[in-house]
């Protein structure tokens, strides 16, 4: 029996096991790294281990630190969650030679489904399903052109040893196939050390529908069901469902059963997921296999009532199965949302900040799976998925309308966050209806913007906050003056770039706003007030609002959403000088990876510049407008902060001569 687990992972993964071991009677270690010193999954461990400095390379992927942290704490086995070394066959290699459990497949399978192209072979030759592609050992750019040619456009650019998105371009003609392999390498040697591609048939509006598999040492395979996992972004999921509403009992049946068969061509045992494209006419298509536990697991828990993390460390410690396949159950319908710290509105790119507030929605069939609380750092160093809320109902409609109004009542404040952009997905009628597909979001999304929130309530909100909070006298709240007997007191912020006024008479509680040319007054209170929730009579009717502030910025989360205000200070205080026209910064912490210019080169609007590496994505700075590049300030490989100028070009019209 395991005793004591090590796991080799943070954030909500490695809350979410500790959870499960603590119902188990397990006792949990945690390791962290420098980034993690005072995070929720090394609070909630029974012990925990620092490995390293914040780079994952330092410390969450440094195999011989965490055995040792294992060997220290008197571990009996280690859990890899998702991500890092959770699909390593060296790592389970190690552990099993340190004399511990690894608790998930043989090093074996791992390593068979490491490699993609491997993997489609082996999948083709037991008569699974299979797109047309090509994986051949010759990764010379002319045989990846001409086999492109031959397979026929549009096709998906894939790393073969890769996952998650990494290493991943859709490509709609030969022309652009080029730079997409260079970019898909590039991506792939940095995610997983090698720059091998496999080419594939790309389909036109797929499901992206996989299977969950469970096997035991015993031979025994299982299938639990599917999961629509078609709600993507950057070729990565962000909202999962179990069942899916394009599978029947039949296709289920046949799904499952060739999942089965999968897993059982490798002998495979423990939890892993196999992975399918489903087109519109029912055929099915194998993708990927993934050997560890998904992100997405909590929808397939709720519908089958099973304990995934439970059969795993029970299937580590030896034992069967405890169903079998006629056994298993579904009832009701699961569907999950990801919650990432990413702005949408700008390519989903990430974004770091201080979590000013986290409250969970706490409601009938909601589940949340967090590794964040308030008063945390979301750092440059990890993936940007911060929680994941799940909500379970008695048929899709229940669990759709729970998800929605558990997402409404979420609260994440600090920095921009997509769970916007998740309900106005969820929202969609075509979600509503079960129409989904890989590019659904590209299809209902494309230009999509953050809701603006209910402005006028935010500005009142700031106000009476900063009002009735004020250290000084009353008639001074706001600012100092030497008149004291001369209404009102005005309050300042920044409004979509320009300044808007709060007017506050005080004796009668009556509020001024203006902005963008718009003056209004209202009647306003403060009615109740707890921590950061504020309920507010406004002209007649209660409003509740939750806000907080930090360094001068108010948060405001209306009913519409989420306000940002800037409040200006009391004297205007004095400005840094303007960049010069032309110049550029980066848009977060991160290291460049490629200058696609030189000093000298005349430029266009739009043309990319260089390549920075933030936050396991990879993004592309591009030139505003034309000119000449007069200056690059940082080499491939050198770290930048955000807002550091990268480039500077002067303004004007290109030369193509020059």
């Amino acid at each position: 029996m395991i005793h004591s687990l090590l796991i080799a992972n943070r954030g909500e993964i490695a809350c979410r096991i500790i959870r499960t071991c603590r119902q188990m009677g397990i006792r949990t270690v945690a390791v962290f790294s420098d980034a993690d010193r005072e995070a929720r999954h090394v609070r909630l461990a029974d012990t925990a281990v620092h490995i390293g400095p914040a780079p994952a390379t330092d410390s969450y992927l440094n195999i011989e630190a965490i055995i040792t942290a294992a060997r220290q704490t008197g571990a009996d086995a280690i859990h890899p969650g998702f991500g890092f070394l959770a699909e390593n066959g060296e790592f389970a290699r190690a552990v099993a030679a340190a004399g511990l459990i690894f608790i998930g497949p043989t090093p074996e399978a791992i390593e068979a489904m490491g490699n993609k192209r491997a993997a489609k072979e082996m999948m083709a030759a037991a008569s699974v399903p299979v797109l047309p592609g090509y994986g051949g050992a010759d990764q010379s750019d002319r045989v990846l052109l001409a086999e492109a040619e031959h397979i026929g456009f549009p096709i998906m650019v894939k790393a073969a040893a890769g996952g998650g998105g990494k290493g991943m371009r859709l490509v709609h003609k030969l022309g652009d196939l080029p730079e997409a392999m260079v970019t898909a390498r590039r991506e792939a040697l940095q995610a997983f050390g090698s720059d091998e591609l496999i080419l594939e048939r790309a389909l036109l509006r797929p499901r992206h529908v996989e299977i969950q598999v469970m096997g035991d040492a015993q031979g025994n395979v299982i299938h639990l069901g599917e999961r629509e996992c078609s709600i993507q972004r950057r070729h990565q999921k962000i909202i999962e469902e179990s069942p899916s509403p394009a599978v029947d009992g039949e296709l289920r049946r046949k799904m499952g059963e060739t999942a089965v068969l999968a897993a059982q061509t490798i002998q495979y045992t423990n939890a892993g997921t196999v992975e399918f494209l489903l087109d519109e006419d029912g055929q099915f298509y194998f993708l990927e296999m993934n050997t560890r536990l998904q992100v997405e697991h909590p929808v397939t828990e709720l519908v089958t009532g099973i304990d995934l993390v439970a059969w795993q460390i029970r299937i580590a410690e030896g034992q069967p199965l405890p169903l079998t396949q006629t056994q298993v159950q579904w009832h009701g319908h699961a569907i999950e949302a990801r919650v990432y710290a990413e702005n949408p509105a700008n390519d989903f790119l990430p974004v770091i900040g201080d979590v000013l507030l986290w409250r969970e929605p706490d409601a009938p069939g909601i589940r949340v799976d967090s590794g964040i609380e308030t008063g945390d750092v979301v750092s440059v160093h990890y993936d940007p998925m911060l929680a994941k809320i799940i909500a379970f109902g008695a048929e899709r409609e229940e669990a759709l309308r729970r998800l929605i109004r558990a997402l409404e009542t979420t609260a994440l404040l600090g920095f921009t966050q997509n769970i916007p952009f998740l309900l106005d997905v969820l929202r969609q009628p075509a979600f509503a209806a079960g129409d989904l597909h890989t590019g659904f979001i590209d299809i209902h999304l494309a230009d999509w913007q953050p809701p603006p929130g209910d402005t006028a309530v935010a500005l009142i909100a700031a106000t009476l906050a900063q009002f009735t909070q004020a250290p000084q006298r009353p008639e001074n709240a706001g600012y100092w003056r030497n008149n004291q007997n001369n209404p009102p007191l005005t309050y300042r912020y920044l409004l979509d770039g320009a300044e808007a006024d709060v007017q506050l008479w005080p004796e009668g509680t009556v509020l001024r706003i203006a902005y963008q040319d718009n003056e209004t007054d209202h009647a306003s209170r403060i009615t109740h007030h707890a921590g950061p929730d504020w309920t507010l009579e406004i002209d007649g009717t209660m409003t509740r609002v939750t806000a907080v502030s930090h360094n001068n910025i108010w948060y405001i989360q209306t009913e519409t959403g989420t306000v940002t205000l800037p409040a200006l200070p009391r004297l205007p205080e004095p400005q840094p000088p303007a960049d010069v026209a032309g110049s550029l910064r980066a848009p977060m912490p991160g290291s460049i990876l490629e200058l696609l210019v030189k000093v000298g080169d005349t430029v266009q609007a739009g043309q990319p510049l260089l390549k920075l590496e933030a936050m396991k994505m990879e993004h592309t700075i591009r030139a505003a407008g034309d000119g000449i590049v007069e200056t690059i300030y940082f080499a491939p490989g050198d770290a930048v902060e955000a807002d550091a100028q990268l480039l500077h070009i002067k303004p004007g019209t290109t030369d193509s001569t020059n």
